[in-house]
């Protein structure tokens, strides 16, 4: 015998398929039925005053999601977008003929209600229905998961979001702090000036970055254009332009793995400040967060959910060289003057897989990615990292092999990388050869070009929006926290 409760999904289909069909027969289709509320739950709970029952009226809407039937009254919830609300409905007011029709509902419909707000004796404000004042507003032909397995497919959960959203509270609290926490990026940069801007998605050179692109073709122009990998060199050509301070929060796409951290098409914050450096963009990204933390959370402190540490956002944050990160994981203070013959068995010793064709540098930042990053999970800046790795940052002055460059590193995860930006076109030119290694077409000249009319000193900074919504949710995968990951398309169902 089985342990799983039997599949009645297609019979309760069924039997509400024939509830609307005499709904119909009736002369009432839910589906042209409107309503006016006056008040989303939250707004309307907030309206009842302690001794006043009865003194408010409001028109609330939602879908029914409880419902406790008292023979010649009903105890039921509605959940809308800030929750759930209980209303009273009773036989005695609505009518024998209302309240008939009121029983013949499912759980998963839409109503609205009309009442005035009371207090029941176990201290919870409800909406005590009035006389003509339900209404049936939608009808869901088919049932809502079971109440106490709710959605038990990860995959489900995913590719039905919109059922996630409805029985998982938990899920719906971290998708909803999201915009919020959006919208706090978008205020706290328009209160300092920064203007907020849109570049194109459709790029004919995948720049600003070193990753593999999406493709497609431009029908009407008759050539191919690459989804973009980064905002980067649009945002920066603005700086020419003279946008002293821009931002955008945009979608990048990257045709490359999938993993907890990593999802193909991911949203960026960039932000580009004109007579600053990348310590100005250490002191912006602090004060972000910090008050992020403040305003949106109510705390500067949140538990890292691998280890179970807390985090600290409030005061001074640690700000430690790359080198010294890596000499100190390597157990050689030397590390960097080795041969890389020697660099790579000291990888190997570390437990790490590596290719002997990769460059030094690229040995180097394996370690840091597997042996030091995930160690780091206060909030850290990793600075002056090899110049090999950021081809669009300007080199450091005392050590032309390193860039004055951040990584700002928490809970074990690179949120925010932040440069001092290269504006001498001509060095701009040089790195970008040496990264393209003879490949012209790769290198995007309109941008070289551009930097030729001037461009002024700038820190720039980009933000990695789903990372950060995992650390500030206590997220486990980059997936719980995208409305609609990308899946591989399902069997098509009736």
């Amino acid at each position: 015998m089985s342990d799983h409760p039997p599949d009645i999904s297609h019979d309760q289909h069924a039997v509400r398929r024939q509830k609307l069909a005499e709904l119909r027969a009736a002369g009432c289709d839910p589906f042209r039925a409107n309503f006016a509320p006056t008040h989303l739950s939250g707004d309307a709970l907030k309206l009842h005053v302690d001794g006043q029952d009865n003194a408010v009226t409001v028109a609330v809407a939602g879908r029914l999601v409880t419902i406790r039937d008292m023979g010649k009254s009903q105890f039921v919830k509605i959940l809308d977008q800030q929750g759930q609300l209980q209303l009273y409905i009773k036989k005695d007011v609505i009518g024998d003929e209302a309240y008939a029709a009121f029983k013949k509902l499912d759980l998963g419909d839409f109503i609205g209600a009309r009442g005035t707000l009371f207090k029941t004796k176990t201290g919870e404000v409800t909406v005590r229905v009035e006389a003509g004042g339900v209404t049936l507003v939608a009808k869901a032909l088919r049932p809502l998961p079971e109440k106490w397995h709710g959605l038990a497919d990860q995959e489900q959960v995913y590719r039905q979001r919109y059922l996630d959203l409805i029985v998982n509270p938990e899920s719906r609290a971290r998708l909803l702090l999201r915009p919020k926490i959006i919208s706090h990026i978008r205020r706290f940069l328009e209160a300092r000036q920064f203007i907020e801007v849109e570049t194109p998605v459709l790029q004919s050179v995948a720049g600003g970055a070193a990753a593999r692109p999406f493709t497609t073709h431009h029908n009407a122009l008759g050539t191919d254009f690459f989804l973009r990998i980064s905002l980067e060199l649009y945002l920066k050509r603005l700086l020419v332009g003279g946008y002293d301070r821009v931002f955008e929060i945009g979608r990048n796409f990257r045709n490359e793995g999938v993993s907890r951290k990593h999802n193909p098409e991911f949203t960026m914050l960039e932000v580009y400040q004109a007579y600053s450096d990348y310590r100005g963009m250490m002191a912006l990204v602090r004060e972000l967060l910090q008050t992020l933390g403040r305003d949106v959370l109510g705390t500067t402190k949140i538990r890292h959910a691998a280890s179970g540490q807390e985090i600290e956002f409030g005061g001074e944050w640690r700000e430690v060289p790359y080198r010294e990160l890596v000499c100190t994981a390597t157990g050689d203070p030397g590390w960097f003057a080795q041969s890389k013959e020697a660099k790579i068995l000291g990888a190997e010793k570390l437990g790490l897989k590596v290719d002997p064709q990769w460059e030094e540098f690229e040995l180097t930042n394996e370690i840091f990615s597997k042996l030091v990053e995930p160690t780091l999970i206060q909030p850290t800046f990793v600075t002056h990292l090899p110049k090999e790795l950021c081809p669009l940052a300007k080199l450091n002055a005392a050590d032309p092999t390193v860039l004055d460059v951040f990584e700002l590193v928490i809970g074990g995860m690179e949120i925010a990388p932040a440069y001092s930006e290269q504006n001498d076109p001509d060095a701009q030119r040089a790195m970008f050869e040496a990264q393209a290694g003879g490949d012209q077409q790769s290198i995007d000249h309109d941008f070289l070009l551009a930097l030729e009319h001037g461009m002024p000193p700038a820190g720039g900074m980009g933000i990695g929006i789903d990372r950060l919504c995992i650390l500030l949710t206590g997220a486990e995968s980059i997936r719980d926290v995208i409305l609609f990951p990308q899946l591989r398309p399902a069997e098509a169902k009736g």
